[in-house]
């Protein structure tokens, strides 16, 4: 049957000669892949393959039944193309990290609309942020952890689970409080943090991370996001 839902784009790999294999969050299903025809293919002229880009918003129509775990697109477009995220470093470094992050903690084939509203309103934050988001990856790595059932409940808390599992982080009063505006602020609430702190910082989210899932394994996006945003 056709089913009309959004969609947040997160890898696609290719099929055969001139397709892909694109993973989907979307609003209605959760996690999915479809299969995209002919959108490598030499007589495409529509560059359809730049929908599947990270993070891209998209509207769909798409054919899904329960019992299959590969499923077709009949329409696709976006309803809102990035002027920003895949042309400036410090964005598209953070979209890539947010990707792989989600990639590695995104399940539930099911639809979850507070998880979904959550991670559109991230996305378009920082789309159109045009100054001090360089704190956007913790806070949003705290405020998913809540929607995926595995949030602190403060500073402290996050603190000793690190603690338990003989992780190294000793945050400091700012960090601290860092810590509890990300947790409890909209994303782009203004965070004072040096290089380094923002550093430590995403080292212990990291590790909380993998507290969490086993299989975080290597994150291979971090390397440039330090080096971007420290």
């Amino acid at each position: 049957m056709l089913y009309k839902t959004k969609g947040i784009a997160l890898s696609y790999i290719r099929y055969r000669e001139s397709s892909i294999i694109v993973r989907v969050y979307t609003e209605a299903f959760g996690l999915q892949s479809y299969i995209v025809n002919g959108v490598r293919s030499a007589k495409n002229k529509t560059n359809r393959i730049a929908l599947f880009q990270p993070l891209t918003l998209l509207d769909m129509v798409v054919y899904h039944r329960d019992d299959r775990d590969l499923h077709r697109l009949s329409e696709v477009k976006t309803p809102y193309p990035f002027q920003h995220i895949p042309f400036e470093v410090a964005k598209s470094s953070l979209a890539l990290f947010v990707t792989e992050v989600l990639s590695k903690t995104l399940k539930e084939e099911v639809g979850n609309p507070h998880l979904f509203r959550f991670l559109l309103t991230s996305i378009v934050y920082l789309e159109e942020a045009t100054e001090q988001y360089e704190n956007f990856h913790l806070a949003f790595l705290l405020q998913l952890a809540s929607y995926l059932g595995f949030g602190p409940e403060s500073a402290n808390e996050f603190e000793n689970q690190l603690r338990e599992r003989s992780l190294p982080f000793l945050a400091d009063e700012v960090m601290t409080d860092a810590l509890n505006i990300f947790m409890s602020q909209p994303i782009g609430t203004s965070v004072r943090l040096n290089r380094a702190q923002r550093a430590d910082l995403l080292d212990a989210l990291v590790g909380y991370y993998r507290i969490h899932f086993d299989n975080l394994g290597d994150v291979k996006s971090l390397a440039v996001l330090r080096e971007v945003l420290g």
